[in-house]
């Protein structure tokens, strides 16, 4: 291919920030000897608290095609890239007491540890699948989310449950950043963060040293989880270094995104809730086409989120509303809600879908999952999971469908991370309480 193509001439020429789209004439940035062109595939999973209203959620399949209810409409111009799944739960949720924290496996499917000192939900799929894919990009992967943890206690379960999705270890929440502009940073810095981050890295392991030989056995182990995480903040140093210093030379496939397309966020959280969130979830797209991470979690609101959304007209916060006793008023407020996560989450995907990668869209290499702890909030029931999942894996995945697992007797949730897994490149032959990967996607 001529140099006169070469993407970085068209840059430069143009005077432009913002990465061109992908032009099938140019299909590596200038490469002249393409190794692989294909772009990687993503998975991201999107979050939120309370359950549904169950009479307006899910879909049915008609000769026609998919025909989704009234709190799916938001995705009918994508519903061709959507699976509708019914039916699938994690059986540990219904074990022991409690209505919400026990529910909140949702990436491991172990079983919650009913306690309110040490803490302990399992390795979730997500971060088993960074620490595969995690090597290829700057950030392994990205957490995100709109509330912070509360601290308190019910039913012998500490609410720390109810902040976190994604686990780094069994025992430790993956760290999740709530500060649009510190997010921001996580993924594009021009070295300074780095500085401060070795700077405050060398404090702690010092003092953690010093601290050591003072402890009982039982905090040396505490000590240990939490340097753990200290470990994966020097990883992350490491890679985001190894990727400011690296050259690519045009080989194998280039994201069609090249700088941020979005100005860095300003200092704090927003005052307006909806432009909170859709910052956050603006920032996991931004992340996923400018290939800064492959793997995201995003927690649209906490579990038991009391968030009130009285820009759309609702009086009370979401989680009273979904004890809502079936009271209409009550009820048509919950729905309204629902469908704001639904309509926030499909603006989304039309964002991923509007970026070209060559012979796919960044929702086509992605598998993106939208999930809730309950199905139905007004009765804790998590019998079954409100499940969706959008994008084509790559082409891996067909949409357009309904795929009821209700009458399966093997309708596990972690049936569908194996497959996730699967896709992502993990190969392990059983995760959570599942050893069979859903075989139905395709």
């Amino acid at each position: 291919m001529s140099k006169s193509l070469s993407r970085r001439r068209f840059l430069r020429g143009a005077g432009l920030a913002l990465g061109l789209p992908w032009l099938e004439s140019v299909p590596t940035f200038g490469a002249t000897g393409v190794k692989n062109a294909t772009a990687p595939r993503r998975m991201a999973v999107c979050f939120f608290g309370n359950g549904v209203n169950p009479h307006h959620w899910g879909a049915e399949n008609t000769p026609g095609g998919l025909e989704l209810k009234q709190t799916l409409k938001p995705l009918e111009s994508l519903k061709d890239k959507l699976l509708v799944l019914k039916g699938l739960w994690n059986p540990t949720t219904v074990e022991g007491p409690g209505g919400h924290y026990p529910k909140m496996n949702l990436l491991s499917g172990l079983k919650v540890k009913q306690t309110t000192t040490d803490v302990e939900v399992g390795l979730t799929m997500d971060q088993i699948i960074a620490a595969q894919v995690g090597h290829d990009t700057p950030v392994a992967s990205l957490a995100l989310g709109t509330e912070g943890p509360k601290y308190s206690t019910d039913s012998g379960y500490t609410s720390i449950y109810s902040a976190y999705v994604s686990w780094s270890s069994p025992t430790t929440p993956a760290p999740k950043e709530i500060y649009p502009q510190q997010a921001f940073d996580q993924l594009f810095d021009d070295g300074s963060k780095r500085k401060r981050d070795k700077s405050v890295l060398d404090l702690v392991l010092g003092d953690a040293n010093a601290l050591r030989t003072r402890l009982s056995r039982r905090d040396t182990q505490k000590l240990d989880e939490y340097l753990t995480s200290v470990r994966e903040l020097e990883q992350r140093i490491e890679r985001a270094e190894k990727f400011s210093k690296a050259e690519t030379n045009g080989q194998g496939w280039q994201p069609s995104v090249k700088t941020p397309t979005m100005p860095r966020p300003n200092p704090g959280i927003p005052a307006r809730q909806e432009e909170h969130l859709r910052l956050m979830m603006d920032i996991m797209v931004l992340a996923l086409q400018m290939d800064r991470t492959r793997v995201a979690t995003m927690m649209m609101t906490n579990d038991l989120s009391q968030m009130n959304y009285d820009f759309l007209g609702i009086k009370g916060g979401q989680h009273e509303l979904s004890h809502h006793a079936n009271d209409e008023a009550r009820l048509a407020l919950y729905q309204k809600s629902n469908e704001y996560m639904v309509k926030a989450w499909a603006e989304t995907l039309q964002k991923m879908q509007d970026t070209n990668e060559g012979e796919r869209t960044l929702l086509e290499n992605s598998m993106v999952m939208l999930t809730s702890s309950l199905w139905d909030g007004n009765a804790h029931d998590s019998t079954q999971l409100p499940l969706l999942v959008a994008g084509n894996g790559g082409g891996t995945i067909k949409g357009g469908r309904l795929l009821d697992f209700s009458k399966d007797p093997n309708r596990k949730l972690c049936r569908l991370h194996l497959a996730f897994m699967d896709r992502m490149g993990v190969k392990v032959d059983h995760f959570g309480d599942a050893e069979q990967a859903i075989a139905e996607l395709g």
